[in-house]
Parts: C-alpha cells; sequence; structure tokens
C-alpha cells in the first residue's frame, strides 16, 4: 500500500475525510496555495488539483509546487489527462470512467500514462470512477451513459465490478456545478454492496447536503465549485463541521 493510500486509510478508520478540488486553470499558483492552506485549517484531508479540461503541464506542476509548499497534506492530481501529470504532487487518481462509451477513458489513456506516472514516481490511486445524472461536462467531454439517478441496481452493478477489478475506491460523480447531489438513495445502495471507500462529488454546497450524504453512507466527500463560488465561506465551513461531526471532533 502507497503513503498516500495508507494515510487515506488510516484517516477513515477515525470518521469521513474530505478532498478540496482547486483547478489550477482557474485558482492556479499562489491563489491555489492560498485556498488550500485556508481549507486544511479548517479541517480537509487532501488537495486534488485538477478539473477542467485543457489544463497545460506547466500550469499544474507550478501549482502543485506552490500548493506543496503551503500544505502538508497530500497534494494529488485529479488528471484530465496525461498532460495533467506533475512529479511535484504526491499521487494520481487512476481513475476508470466507468461508463463512459470511449475506450481511451475506461482504459487506453491509463496505459499510455502509466510509463510517466511510474517514471514520476507518483502514486497510483486505483479507483473507478461513474458518472450520475446530469453529469454536467464531465458526462459530456466523457461521453457518458450517465446513471439515472433513480437506477440504484445499475450503480451498485457499477460499483460491485469496479470492486472485484480491484480498484481501492470508487467514486459517484454528479458532475462539477451540478444543481443537486448523488441522491442519498444511491450512496446508500452502493454502499450496501461494496467494501472499498465511497467517494461522493458534484453539487455538494451545503452543510445539509454533506449531512444527508454522509449518513447515506459516503465515505468521502468531494468539493470544489463551493470554493470557487464563494471562497472559504459560510457553506464550506458547514460542509467541513460535518465531516468533522463523524470524527467526534
Amino acid at each position: 500500500m502507497g503513503r498516500v493510500l495508507e494515510y487515506l486509510t488510516t484517516r477513515l478508520a477515525a470518521g469521513a475525510v474530505h478532498f478540496t478540488l482547486i483547478d489550477p486553470e482557474k485558482s492556479g499558483g499562489e491563489r491555489a496555495a492560498e485556498v488550500a492552506a485556508g481549507a486544511v485549517a479548517l479541517g480537509s484531508d487532501v488537495i486534488l488539483l485538477g478539473g477542467s479540461t485543457g489544463i497545460s503541464p506547466q500550469g499544474m506542476d507550478s501549482t502543485a509546487k506552490a500548493v506543496k509548499r503551503a500544505v502538508t497534506v497530500p497534494v494529488v492530481i485529479f488528471p484530465e489527462g496525461p498532460s495533467s501529470l506533475t512529479p511535484a504532487a504526491d499521487a494520481v487518481l487512476f481513475m476508470s470512467l466507468l461508463n463512459s462509451r470511449n475506450l481511451d477513458l475506461v482504459i487506453r489513456v491509463h496505459a499510455r500514462a502509466a510509463p510517466a506516472i511510474r517514471t514520476m514516481g507518483l502514486e497510483p490511486i486505483p479507483m473507478g470512477y461513474l458518472v450520475i445524472a446530469p453529469g454536467m461536462k464531465v458526462g459530456e467531454v466523457g461521453r457518458v451513459d450517465v446513471v439515472p439517478r433513480e437506477d440504484l441496481a445499475l450503480a451498485q452493478g457499477y460499483a460491485l465490478a469496479a470492486q472485484y477489478l480491484g480498484m481501492r475506491m470508487v467514486y459517484l460523480e454528479a458532475g462539477s456545478g451540478a444543481p443537486s447531489p448523488v441522491p442519498a438513495a444511491m450512496v446508500r445502495a452502493v454502499r450496501e454492496v461494496v467494501s472499498v471507500p465511497v467517494i461522493v462529488g458534484g453539487g455538494i454546497r451545503t452543510g445539509a447536503d454533506a449531512r444527508t450524504l454522509l449518513e447515506a453512507g459516503a465515505q468521502v466527500l468531494v468539493t470544489g465549485t463551493v470554493t470557487e463560488e464563494e471562497g472559504l465561506g459560510r457553506g464550506f465551513h458547514d460542509i467541513l463541521a460535518e465531516v468533522r461531526r463523524t470524527r467526534g471532533s
């Protein structure tokens, strides 16, 4: 088990975990470092870098270096593609877009990126990435057959298949900027059938959103849009408070 995955396993044993997603194209360099430092001070456990299409290697590299200087928690790449890799980060989410019609995003791009990941010394975190309606930009760009919000059995099947293929986590994604998060009923249904951690992202803007998802069984929450829209304001504070509550703190 790699260092970052071991860190996450230890954190999860104490309660829920929070990832702050920062887009280097929207908040790069020192601005990203400022957001990351503030998020970690409030209790965020991991800084994810990624999100948009067309992130330049230079932009990702400079942002990762700035964030690494500002925080001690892991800095992990949320990859848009091989061009968004940098050895300045600690790890990369090695995600298969399970319900994409584009085979590149299911496995082919991974084959092209794997040698670079090895050379850079990045820790790969194997993950099944499942896009739930509405899917937003990731659903469009990823040529995804989104899982309907009411189709709990389909989500369970994908998640269980990811676990059986050896993936260490399952990520349920409503899409950046989604009007509402993944349904609690779907999170609960997936948790019933898998033993790997369940990550939920997209549309989480309030403490109430966070509490609903955590009570349904989400073990990791990912937020990005809320910090882009209002910085480290009330919504972000409330989300982190709900995460901390699962740890009894």
